[in-house]
């Protein structure tokens, strides 16, 4: 069985398919703060509650956890960082980062907006 993915605009690809980021400051759920669940732009799958998203002044959406199983952690080919992409797709939804001490889980997953949908 074929997973149905969403038809992407070429910005959503360039962020999703190819690892790129998007500007800071500018992604629609950057100063978001409704109650929800934000899927995957690509597949549609639950990635991170509304409740664990948290003000980091990094310029995108930050969540100190993500849904059980929804995300998987990669290194990045920076040799640097940590990638996080959709656990079902595969689709890039930004990196993560620990010991910065923002939230009791001492985690950052700073997320592209544009990797995301946010349902009520």
């Amino acid at each position: 069985m074929t997973m149905k993915l969403n038809e992407l605009t070429p910005e959503e690809e360039r962020v999703i398919v190819h690892k790129g980021t998007e500007a800071p400051g500018t992604g629609e759920y950057d100063d978001f703060w409704q109650k929800g669940v934000f899927v995957c732009r690509r597949c549609g799958s639950p990635l991170f509650r509304s409740e664990d998203k948290f003000e980091a002044h990094c310029g995108w959406p930050a969540f100190d956890k993500f849904i059980p199983g929804a995300v998987k952690q990669l290194p990045d080919e920076d040799g640097m960082r940590t990638e996080i992409q959709c656990a079902k797709c595969g689709a890039h939804l930004g990196h993560v980062f620990v010991g910065e001490r923002f939230t009791d889980t001492n985690t950052r997953h700073c997320v592209n907006s544009i990797s995301l949908r946010f349902k009520a």
